[in-house]
């Protein structure tokens, strides 16, 4: 690791995990100075142990950041760690940059940036995507929006921890707007991969020779590419959770009901991450939502995928 300069800036990192966690390694990794908070001490611990600063609440990190990237899992979470009892609001030095990267409603992210310019600081609407292993690496896409000020302000943060900043305007919203065209796509991806997958085994097809196929021929996605390994090994460790698709895809079907627009193929994909939620398997990788089929239709999964205690 390069010295940190007595003038670089100083940034936070709220949520470490998966994603939280490799975007501030990352960071650290270029020099910078960087504090970790999670309300998990493990995580905590394991940041310590990468060599960065940590703070057990927001209110102890805002004294030693001036940018403060929010990688906590919904608005409920963004609003407690903003205005809580422990929140970086009224702490924050006057001007600092919040980045906000949760996916949240577009109209959530214009009234955070209403009241955060109220009170002083600057925000970037900056959802994030790429996955845990680009975020480790640094390579994430941000899909920002905010005033010139703000992202001059986060130009180190987002050097860092981005291959891509798309700038998308100057106003909060837009960013998460685009967030969300994102997540159709993903949720809708996945579900469409773990149903493909079922109805191949259904058929009596190799479930890897699917996968070689399929890779190959016109119907790829880069999620089927993705996420099918996972199905393929039985390994469901959440790198994004079930439970994530069914907050997302809510948040789609939600905002398409304000602007009075059907969604209906984010409909059907939502139902489908909520059957596997119900089934117990919200906080297993999204993958997992082919255990639906296996539940509905008796296919057989690679056999490390079954529930505990099933053929």
């Amino acid at each position: 690791m390069s010295d940190i300069s007595a003038s670089a800036p100083r940034i936070g990192v709220i949520g470490l995990g998966a994603m939280g966690m490799g975007t501030a390694t990352a960071l650290l990794e270029q020099g910078l100075a960087v504090t970790g908070c999670d309300v998990s001490t493990p995580a905590r611990q394991a940041f310590a142990a990468q060599g960065g600063r940590t703070a057990a609440t927001p209110a102890e990190l805002a004294a030693h950041c001036d940018i403060v990237l929010l990688v906590v899992v919904n608005a409920d979470q963004v609003e407690q760690v903003l205005f809580g009892d422990q929140g970086l609001v009224g702490r924050l030095a006057p001007g600092s940059v919040v980045l906000q990267c949760a996916t949240v409603a577009p109209s959530i992210a214009r009234r955070l940036g209403e009241r955060l310019a109220e009170a002083g600081l600057e925000m970037l609407d900056a959802p994030i995507s790429g996955g845990a292993a680009k975020a480790r690496r640094g390579e994430l896409s941000v899909m920002a929006s905010g005033t010139p000020t703000a992202f001059d302000k986060a130009a180190a943060a987002l050097d860092g921890m981005a291959a891509t900043v798309y700038r998308l305007g100057d106003a909060a919203g837009i960013g998460s707007s685009m967030k969300l065209v994102n997540q159709l796509l993903a949720g809708v991806h996945i579900a469409t991969a773990a149903e493909a997958m079922a109805l191949g085994i259904r058929m009596g097809l190799d479930p890897d020779t699917v996968y070689e196929v399929i890779t190959h021929s016109a119907g790829n996605s880069w999620m089927f590419e993705n996420r099918v390994p996972h199905i393929l090994k039985g390994d469901y460790t959440p790198l994004s959770a079930v439970d994530i698709f069914v907050k997302d895809l809510n948040i789609v079907h939600d905002t398409g009901r304000e602007l009075a627009m059907p969604t209906p193929v984010t409909a059907s994909a939502l139902q489908q991450f909520t059957a596997a939620k119900g089934a117990g398997f919200g906080r297993e990788d999204d993958s997992a939502v082919i255990k639906v089929y296996e539940r509905l239709s008796g296919i057989r999964l690679p056999e490390a995928a079954n529930d505990p205690g099933e053929a």
